[in-house]
């Protein structure tokens, strides 16, 4: 569908806008009209999100000396447009809080498409920062790595809540039951061995001077049940350390050109060598895209989103007039967060105490002299329906 609108310069001439669906995308091209100065000549059409039909549209954004592609980040349906399209033309992912419409007007495919173009011509929109493909790559490792540290983590967890159900009360004298001693001793339980000496007399080392209490922890009821539910538990933990030594050894691979920042990171106190990995995976090597420490700092989506301000008379947080139920970091920030160690939001200098420990009749002491206030009757009587 074609239009032509009379409406002031713009500062790109040649763009288009994708609102990116599942199955479909919406493309809204506006140019320079040929015939009418002034005019600007607008297009919409719809594409699959096929690998064809997204050829056909690079082929036709090109035709039209498009200089820039705009769409918003819509959960992962965004990546396959941008991959194909940024090699040729420059791509914009803008964030779904910027583009939000007028309220009240009516919300389709085509009119966000329309709207979203007419706010990247007139430069009310950014772009958000999209890595490079090597950075890309190593992201996903590194992501993907971390995910499965937590997932065996999980498993782990799950372990000893099934030692707890048998009454193996094992993580009470180990620190890590899946150390060495800890290891031999659980696949003796689920080789069927029950014995507490026996069990005992496979610890290691300085775990040998707990053998007592080693075999007061390994008094239980653990039956035929439990070795089966440990023996699956146990084998994915081990499955799952395979696969985190294999990742681990192809990022050392991918990130071998950054050896030496990778060195400057790990001599910073806190930081090692996989949050250096996971610190370069996630922000890269050239800081020029962060004018100022505070923005990396709420890139990385750990400040709060503004600066709220509390009102007595009302007892709650607001910001610009809206209330404010809590102030809290933007949702996200697990993903960009390279290590659990780093520090996270610093507590307010001036932050007030609670009301309930500002009152004095709080947590006071009842004595059997003590006598409690009757309750209040309400004044009105209360309202019936009639039959």
């Amino acid at each position: 569908m074609e239009e032509i609108t009379e409406e002031p310069g713009a500062l790109v001439e040649r763009i288009a806008a994708l609102d990116i669906g599942k199955a479909t995308l919406t493309a809204c091209l506006r140019v320079p009209h040929e015939d009418k100065p002034g005019a600007r000549r607008q297009e919409v059409r719809t594409y699959a999100t096929l690998t064809p039909a997204l050829l056909e549209l690079r082929d036709w954004l090109i035709c039209q000396g498009v200089t820039l592609v705009v769409m918003e980040a819509t959960s992962a349906y965004w990546k396959p447009p941008f991959y194909l399209l940024e090699d040729d033309i420059e791509c914009w992912v803008v964030n779904a809080r910027d583009v939000k419409n007028v309220p009240g007007r009516p919300k389709t495919d085509k009119l966000d498409a329309v709207w979203l173009a007419k706010l990247a011509e007139r430069g009310m929109l950014r772009a958000s920062f999209i890595p490079s493909r090597p950075q890309r790559q190593l992201r996903d490792l590194t992501r993907y790595r971390r995910t499965l540290t937590q997932e065996r983590t999980r498993e782990k967890q799950r372990a000893e809540k099934l030692l707890e159900d048998a009454q193996i009360k094992l993580s009470a004298v180990i620190s890590d039951i899946f150390g060495k001693s800890g290891r031999a001793m659980l696949d003796a339980l689920i080789g069927g061995q029950r014995n507490p000496h026996e069990l005992a007399a496979l610890a290691y080392r300085n775990m040998r001077a707990k053998t007592s209490v080693l075999q007061e922890a390994l008094t239980g009821h653990f039956t035929d049940h439990h070795a089966f539910m440990l023996g699956m538990m146990l084998a994915r933990i081990d499955a799952l350390t395979t696969q985190i030594d294999t990742l681990t050894t192809r990022i050392g691979e991918a990130i071998a050109p950054y050896a030496a920042q990778v060195a400057q990171l790990d001599e910073i106190p806190g930081i090692g060598i996989t949050a250096a990995q996971d610190l370069l995976a996630e922000i890269g090597t050239g800081m020029s895209r962060f004018p100022t420490p505070g923005h990396l700092v709420s890139w990385a989506k750990f400040a709060p989103r503004g600066p709220p301000v509390r009102r007595p008379q009302q007892g709650r947080l607001h910001r610009q007039g809206q209330p404010l139920a809590r102030r809290h970091p933007r949702r996200g920030r697990h993903l960009r967060r390279p290590h659990q160690d780093l520090p996270g939001l610093p507590l307010q200098a001036d932050r007030q105490a609670p009301r309930q420990a500002t009152r004095p009749g709080r947590r006071r002491q009842l004595h059997p002299q003590h006598r409690l206030a009757p309750a209040l009757r309400p004044r009105r009587p209360l309202h019936r329906p009639r039959p």
